[in-house]
């Protein structure tokens, strides 16, 4: 290489180094919540994207702004759970910051959060839609997003002309023996006086778990006498005991990317934004918990609960009608009054139901995923899902990957 070309690639090199950005993240990734970490991997996806960005985690970013290191260390911007002590240090150290924290105290800062009301809409919608006409809400006492959900969710039902059971918990309900003993003493209260059945919207997953089994300790049938939604999309939790949760992904890791893309407009000098920045929530991801129609008709009601717990057996149409001691025809005439379908058409709608919820779990192949989910062979289930779907089982899962 010639020395005009090393000299260039040299400030070429420096140039780079020069514009490289150093930027901070506080985001509490210590504690084990799926929210925290999505956040982090959206700054990540876009500092990939941007490149010239060095990301320090830091979870002290306001002592490292004031110490010895200052020098250093210092920072061309933040992203962070902003604190009172983060935002007075950034302040005096002129470094651009930008929130992910709803609850934060601080409110001089901009802040780019998950739109809490559009999934309290969104869950009502969901409830709504599987025929249900008593509804409640579970969440906690003194949490902003709690509050914003409920007054959503709330709203929803009461312009479909229904009313709404809701019950609010501190956030400490769990942390001594006693207060999860009162916990789950409300909870039952609350679940006796019951309206069922009754669609239930929970603002975090693990509360709504907790909700799941005192439902079972009571003896209430899950989802045919009451359907929860959960908040957050938790994997485990949703996943694992039986029944699974339906919970809303509210799209954090958008949160983090789109708070990245903020800080990186504010470090190139455009001005701060006044306006909070909503994010919709990405999906709702429809599991057991809300696998169910609820209906007024009793003959009905049983049948699809039959339908429900034994649709990935293969049954038929004749296997329903026998375990509610009817006529296969009287059962389908009742089921077209009541629903505007057959008997059959419900069992492939629980069948694709549950195949979506197989296909988005894990890599297990289409044709034994197949045969889990109660189809003759993956033909069928292909066919079927196709008809209602609009898309193959391989384009479903991609779909769910790439989300």
């Amino acid at each position: 290489m010639c020395l005009w070309a090393e000299a260039h690639a040299r400030n070429a090199e420096t140039s780079a180094m020069a514009k490289r950005r150093r930027v901070a993240l506080m985001l509490e990734l210590d504690w084990p919540f799926k929210r925290h970490h999505d956040v982090f991997a959206g700054t990540q996806q876009y500092a990939q994207e941007k490149g010239g960005w060095e990301c320090i985690v830091d979870a002290q970013a306001q002592e490292t702004l004031a110490g010895p290191r200052r020098a250093k260390a210092a920072y061309d911007g933040i992203i962070a759970r902003v604190t009172p002590q983060l935002a007075e240090a950034a302040r005096r150290a002129g470094v651009p910051v930008v929130n992910v924290w709803t609850s934060s105290p601080v409110l001089d800062v901009p802040l780019v959060l998950p739109d809490f009301a559009a999934a309290g809409r969104m869950a009502a919608e969901h409830l709504i839609g599987r025929g249900f006409r008593h509804f409640g809400f579970l969440g906690f006492t003194r949490q902003r997003s709690n509050k914003t959900s409920r007054q959503a969710f709330e709203a929803a039902v009461a312009g479909a002309g229904f009313s709404c059971s809701s019950l609010t918990v501190p956030p400490s309900y769990a942390e001594r023996p006693g207060h999860w003993g009162t916990f789950n003493d409300r909870l039952d209260q609350w679940i006796a006086a019951w309206q069922r059945p009754i669609g239930v919207y929970v603002t975090y997953d693990l509360l709504c778990r907790y909700l799941a089994c005192a439902c079972l300790r009571a003896g209430v049938r899950i989802p045919t006498e009451a359907a929860l939604v959960g908040t957050h999309n938790e994997p485990l939790i949703c996943a694992h005991p039986e029944p699974s949760l339906t919970s809303i992904e509210l799209g954090y890791q958008r949160v983090g990317y789109r708070a990245a893309e903020l800080l990186d407009q504010m470090m190139d000098g455009t001005p701060t934004p006044v306006e909070e920045i909503l994010i919709e929530p990405a999906a709702l991801l429809p599991r057991q918990s809300t696998d169910v129609l609820a209906v007024d008709d009793p003959l009905v009601a049983l049948a699809l609960r039959f339908a429900s717990e034994h649709g990935h057996e293969r049954i038929k149409v004749g296997d329903v009608a026998a375990a509610v001691h009817v006529t296969r025809r009287t059962l389908e005439r009742r089921f077209r009054a009541v629903l505007g379908r057959s008997i059959r058409d419900e069992i492939v709608r629980l069948r694709i139901e549950r195949a979506k919820r197989l296909l988005a779990q894990g890599r297990t192949p289409i044709k034994r995923l197949a045969s889990e989910a109660g189809f003759r062979d993956d033909m069928q289930m292909c066919t079927e899902f196709k008809r209602l779907e609009g898309i193959t089982p391989s384009e479903y899962r991609r779909q769910r990957r790439l989300g």
